[in-house]
């Protein structure tokens, strides 16, 4: 059986990039591969500690080497990317050279205003095939050079009855309370401010899921203390369908997002989300997928006094036919077939 070696900063956890990673690794093994796991963080199968984002010390070629030395193929995932750990971004690449590999690419430097100064990454080798999660990014590194393939991300569809009432128990959420879920990390893009604006005007309950990274951690605290609605921080093991199954709807005013994982898998359970018009929305839009706007609640407001069950069965349908679990592991087989890595 042939071995897949996903690699990263982090993996295992619940940030974006570690949820697309979990869901290749399933579509890979249903192809017929074994896999595992190598990062800096997280509940990993191997550990090499100095691809950590911020770790203080690079990874030795060695480590690396031999983190990677039964893999068949390899799966970057973002680390040859974003240069949140450049050292590491160059001894695996220096490791990858000229061996069946792809790079996984969710956030490029030149998206973000901190990072557009950095021109290596990412790298490139004939070996090699490139992957993007939007259509923006593809076209972006062709004009770069680098010829890439578009795959979006796969999300399980399958639903079932939610826990409603569990979760709102252990939130200390009452039955008929408005809940709305920001299922998100909390750092700036996010626009925590305008989520819990949002919440305000709806008159409902504020539902954090993540914590802050990335130094938000006191200006998400002043946002907080001064909402002027309830606040629920946190998720524990709960599937995502008793998540989703507790939330009466969404928020998502993101500023920017590679992809946008919550507003896909809301309209996958049926519930509304409110979402900002990031550039990459737009192409799920264009599937068919349709939202409320981030910055009028009435229309959403209107939607939750009397939801309209045609455009939540219809986002389902659009959801599950575009951008599931399946969908994207053809899209998978296609890529490996293609480069003639498919066994």
């Amino acid at each position: 059986m042939a071995n897949v070696a996903f690699v990263s900063f982090r993996l295992g956890m619940a940030d974006g990039v570690s949820v697309v990673a979990r869901n290749w690794q399933r579509a890979f093994e249903q192809l017929g591969f074994s896999g595992h796991t190598v990062a800096g963080d997280g509940p990993v199968d191997r550990t090499v500690p100095g691809l950590a984002i911020g770790a203080t010390d690079p990874p030795s070629r060695d480590d690396v080497e031999t983190a990677l030395a039964d893999a068949d193929i390899v799966v970057v995932e973002n680390l040859s990317t974003i240069p949140l750990n450049l050292p590491a971004a160059r001894v695996v690449a220096d490791v990858l050279a000229g061996r069946p590999t792809i790079l996984h690419h969710h956030d490029p430097p030149w998206q973000r205003e901190q990072w557009a100064h950095v021109t290596e990454l990412p790298p490139d080798d004939p070996a090699w095939r490139h992957v993007t999660i939007n259509e923006l990014t593809r076209g972006e590194m062709a004009d770069r050079g680098i010829a890439a393939t578009c795959i979006y991300n796969g999300f399980p569809t399958a639903t079932g009855d939610a826990d409603r009432a569990g979760v709102r128990r252990r939130l200390d959420v009452d039955d008929e309370a408005l809940l709305l879920a920001h299922p998100v990390r909390a750092i700036p893009r996010k626009d925590v401010a305008r989520a819990v604006w949002l919440a305000e005007q709806l008159g409902g309950t504020y539902w954090l899921w993540g914590r802050a990274e990335d130094g938000y951690d006191d200006e998400l605290e002043r946002i907080l203390a001064a909402a002027t609605c309830p606040v629920v921080r946190g998720t524990s093991d709960e599937p995502a369908v008793d998540l989703y199954g507790a939330a009466d709807a969404v928020l998502f005013p993101s500023l920017w997002e590679g992809f946008g994982n919550p507003p896909v898998e809301a309209a996958i359970h049926r519930i509304p989300a409110a979402v900002a018009p990031y550039p990459v929305a737009a192409e799920l839009r264009a599937l068919g997928l349709r939202w409320y706007p981030h910055d009028d609640p009435e229309p959403l407001a209107a939607a939750l006094r009397n939801p309209d069950r045609a455009l939540l069965e219809e986002n389902r349908r659009i959801a599950v036919e575009h951008l599931s679990l399946e969908a994207m592991r053809d899209a998978i087989a296609t890529l490996l077939s293609n480069a003639g890595w498919l066994a």
